[in-house]
């Protein structure tokens, strides 16, 4: 039987603190006042004060309410049945069905030992060239995309879901427009991948304590299934909002604020989650892809500069396409040996023309006399731009290595490629 304390010493915004013995940081517990019972979660502890999130936020409750601790953090279903369903960010069903309280998990739990990793091998397809061919991704990889407000991030968050070869994907929704929301539950349902997702959605009117929660629950579920040999995909949008969360918080709890006013520890905290990804030994994989807008398209912003110092490269969304310039994979050379011979080749040559380019196209820019070449580049980015950068484009990997040749084979003779004999003997078109 828990203890029920009945004296709140004090209420700040939507925190509350009360005095107690023996409650662990991140357990939960039961607040009932007049308007009837929240439930809140343990957020600091100092000395025997307790300070609590109230996940309703605290209108309503006074200081003679009753507290009761549950004596356990937070918990969520691993089941089989969560796959096509939808939930809060407190876990609990959005979509108007049942309740799955089976195989309970508690979430927040630790980085897998290193130990009980491989070394990433596999390639992840997605239909989309800018991504196979150039920047590939890799199975127990973590990928942010850093973007603007504005920009397609939800979209192509979407075409991943629905094409990625993947076992299960997990949607991590923070701070989303409603009409986001709608927009991924409907896209996902359409093209037939919601019977292999779940989602964990926090809305913008949505408890702020919701929206720490939903990359540990979204992870955790992640960890079992990939216990079991699934290839799990985690898509989550957007790690900036959940920052903002954190600070949020922080400055309730009048903790002293580190740089732009986000708490000293945002580096642990995006950390801990990002470190999830992992490729298990003998079981399967979890692999992240996460949005990070930059406020100001400021990159040194303190949530993209943190991002950068953990994660494995980046994906720059800009004017409604990758970028080939700032984004990085930094695990593709695993995997770029061993999806086709050409794909090294392709990939370097034409970064390497499209830079061209865009030097080109500034000499023009400024009035400057195009010779035979600089016409011969403008065609091509022209032709690189609308075949490969546009993120309406999709096609598997093989079929974009050859739409790579035929480009470069309207633009340029064979011997300006670059490229060596062989692979020019083996791959460049014929006719």
């Amino acid at each position: 039987m828990r203890k029920v304390y009945h004296r709140i010493v004090q209420i700040a915004g939507n925190v509350i603190t009360v005095e107690a013995e023996n409650i662990g940081y991140g357990h939960l517990a039961e607040v009932t006042s007049a308007r009837g019972t929240s439930l809140a979660q343990v957020i600091r502890l100092v000395d025997n004060k307790v300070f609590l999130q109230v996940f309703a936020g605290s209108r309503g409750i006074s200081t003679g309410d009753e507290v009761r601790f549950l004596g356990s953090p937070m918990q969520v279903s691993s089941s089989k049945n969560l796959l096509g369903r939808i939930f809060t960010g407190g876990g609990i069903p959005r979509d108007g069905r049942p309740e799955v309280k089976d195989d309970m998990i508690e979430i927040a739990g630790p980085s897998v030992n290193p130990s009980k990793r491989i070394i990433p091998k596999n390639m992840i397809r997605t239909g989309i060239p800018m991504i196979d061919v150039f920047n590939s991704l890799v199975e127990s990889q973590k990928l942010p995309i850093f973007s603007i407000a504005g920009e397609p991030y939800n979209q192509l968050l979407a075409r991943v879901a629905m094409q990625a070869e993947v076992d299960v994907i997990i949607l991590g929704g923070m701070g989303l427009k409603y009409d986001d929301y709608l927009f991924f539950k409907n896209t996902l349902d359409e093209h037939g991948a919601l019977s292999r997702s779940v989602l964990f959605v926090h809305t913008a009117s949505d408890p702020v304590v919701e929206c720490l929660l939903v990359p540990d629950m979204a992870l955790a579920v992640a960890e079992n299934y990939a216990l079991e040999g699934k290839k799990v995909l985690v898509l989550l949008t957007d790690m900036t909002n959940y920052a903002d969360a954190m600070k949020e918080i922080a400055i309730t709890m009048e903790q002293i604020p580190s740089n732009r006013g986000y708490p000293g520890d945002l580096y642990s905290q995006l950390a801990a989650r990002y470190e999830k990804a992992v490729d298990f030994d003998s079981a399967g994989s979890i692999t992240i892809l996460a949005v990070t807008t930059m406020p100001g398209d400021d990159v040194t912003h303190p949530v993209p500069d943190n991002t950068g110092y953990i994660t494995e490269g980046q994906f720059y969304l800009k004017n409604g396409r990758i970028e080939p310039f700032g984004s990085l994979s930094r695990l593709k050379q695993q995997v770029n040996d061993t999806t086709r011979s050409d794909h090294r080749a392709i990939m370097d040559t034409m970064i390497r023309f499209y830079a061209d380019f865009l030097e080109t196209k500034e000499k023009q820019s400024m009035g400057f006399q195009m010779s035979s070449w600089d016409e011969k580049l403008l065609k091509y980015g022209v032709l690189f731009e609308t075949r490969m950068m546009d993120l309406s484009v999709n096609i598997p990997l093989e079929d974009a290595l050859d739409l790579g040749w035929e480009t470069l084979a309207e633009c340029f003779d064979k011997t300006e490629s670059g490229i060596k004999h062989d692979l020019l003997e083996e791959y460049w078109p014929k006719n």
